[in-house]
């Protein structure tokens, strides 16, 4: 059913379960597995000048270590990672368009918490843009059981 699952992080630790999730769904279904981030060039542009190459460093750097966090959950399986730049939803969806995705898991809130409601969010963007199913996973309240 799934050949292809996209994985979209973005490091924080509230999509840790979505990460969680979308490496369940991959191996049941024996599928590819891909990872992909996005520098949201909107919070670049919004950022000071003098301090736009240091942000976008750290980033970048943020990136890096959100997609390594992934791939060492992989155990015994491969995934090819991504960074993008630009708008979040716009790039993820273009990714999965890229790679042929069957498949986009992403988390319900980022990096921007609780501050940010659903409405706007890059994964309501995702469920009523993509071309492929898009499997939305919440972060559980700290007194809630995970079952996967």
């Amino acid at each position: 059913m799934f050949e292809r699952v996209l994985v979209a992080t973005d490091g924080s630790e509230s999509v840790r379960r979505a990460i969680d999730v979308g490496l369940d769904v991959a191996a049941r279904f024996d599928a590819d597995l891909h990872a992909v981030t996005v520098l949201d060039t909107g919070e670049l542009a919004s950022t000071p000048e003098a301090l736009r190459e240091e942000y976008r460093a750290a980033l970048e750097s943020q990136a890096e270590t959100a997609l390594d966090s992934l791939e060492q959950q992989v155990a015994t399986e491969s995934v090819s990672t991504a960074i993008r730049d630009g708008r979040p939803e716009a790039e993820i969806r273009a990714h999965a368009d890229e790679i042929d995705a069957d498949l986009i898991v992403a988390g319900t809130r980022g990096r921007h918490g609780e501050h940010r409601q659903l409405l706007g969010s890059v994964a309501e963007h995702l469920v009523r843009t993509s071309s492929v199913p898009v499997l939305t996973v919440r972060q559980l309240a700290t007194d809630e059981e995970a079952e996967l």
